[in-house]
């Protein structure tokens, strides 16, 4: 009898379609695999689906709210079927960006790690609205490397898919850039804007231990590297491995470079406790790695980062998969 897995997808979250293309692919990927596969939306019908049909393990295609903030993978815990991916804690810490710095450097000292990450700034709705923050925003530059100024990020604390990540370039762009990311989510980051190579890293996990895939480049051809930019492929250029060439335009000795980058993946997948599968983001800047991003449930679309990995590591993308679903069983709840 084949074994059954339950794909979950969707969801509520801004990033559903994201998701359901996540979901498709994996789905079948598995059927290819000879698994039965139970394509399940995160709905209000999901636990009584999961106890009527008790499949024998779960896939967690959830991107945003549902998935990577951990209520899916707890609520799989609560009800014993094992799954793919992080475990509820670590969900949770990958879901607030504005505390890696903390989690991270409490797994590494400065002196042992790869990672840094560029200057920031966290503000709540609550701040704007009954305390007056909004007063205080001439003084951002300033808190931001000694007055270093613009260009700045803003983008959401919570959340992916680069939802309401705005580039500022001047203090007149900054209210707006904060109403946009607000509007994903109840607290901002704001960080200085930081140029360079643009890098994703995969991470696999099984009882043998961590291992880094191809570091894949990500090309922005116009614009920044945005939701929109995500969903035009006329906007974008992918190189699995990073071009060597890209890492020494900076200054830098690219194969060190290379491996400064797969050094930090595997810091910050072991500093939050991940297992199974995770997408760290970075941007080499010529002389640091800076991290930009962890991703504990990835995109694995057609177009996604981690299938490309996947195939220039060698592999083919069903079996990794049917991989991790053997360690899912294997492991079990």
């Amino acid at each position: 009898m084949a074994t059954k897995v339950a794909v979950i997808m969707g969801g509520a979250s801004f990033e559903r379609n994201f998701s359901l293309k996540s979901g498709a692919l994996v789905s079948e990927a598995l059927e290819k695999c000879g698994y039965e596969v139970l394509p399940l939306d995160a709905d209000a019908h999901l636990v009584d689906t999961l106890r009527a049909e008790k499949p024998d393990v779960a896939f967690v295609c959830l991107h945003g709210a549902g998935g990577e903030d951990g209520a899916v993978p707890a609520l799989l815990e609560f009800l014993k079927i094992p799954y793919v991916g992080s475990r509820p804690a670590s969900c949770r810490a990958a879901w607030n960006k504005a505390d890696m710095p903390f989690i991270v450097r409490q797994a590494w000292s400065k002196e042992e790690s790869e990672v840094i990450w560029p200057p920031q700034i966290v503000l709540t709705a609550s701040a704007f609205k009954d305390l007056g923050a909004a007063a205080a925003l001439d003084m951002v530059p300033e808190r931001l490397g000694g007055g270093v100024g613009f260009p700045l990020a803003v983008k959401p604390v919570h959340g992916g898919s680069a939802m309401g990540l705005s580039k500022v370039d001047s203090a007149d762009q900054l209210g707006k850039a904060l109403l946009g990311a607000l509007g994903f989510d109840d607290s901002v980051i704001i960080q200085q804007w930081v140029d360079g190579v643009e890098v994703s890293v995969t991470v696999l996990s099984d009882a043998d231990g961590e291992k880094t895939l191809p570091p894949v480049e990500i090309s922005v051809i116009k614009g920044i590297y945005d939701t929109d930019a995500r969903l035009d492929p006329e906007r974008i250029e992918h190189f699995c491995p990073v071009r060597s060439e890209s890492l020494a335009a900076l200054g830098a000795d690219p194969v060190a470079a290379r491996e400064a980058l797969e050094r930090a993946a595997l810091e910050v997948f072991t500093a939050y406790g991940c297992r199974d599968l995770a997408r760290i983001d970075f941007i080499w800047d010529g002389h640091h790695v800076m991290v930009m991003g962890l991703k504990t449930f990835p995109g694995l679309t057609e177009t996604s980062l981690v299938p490309m990995a996947i195939e220039a590591a060698g592999y083919a993308v069903e079996d990794v998969l049917a991989q991790l679903v053997e360690g899912a069983l294997k492991r079990g709840n």
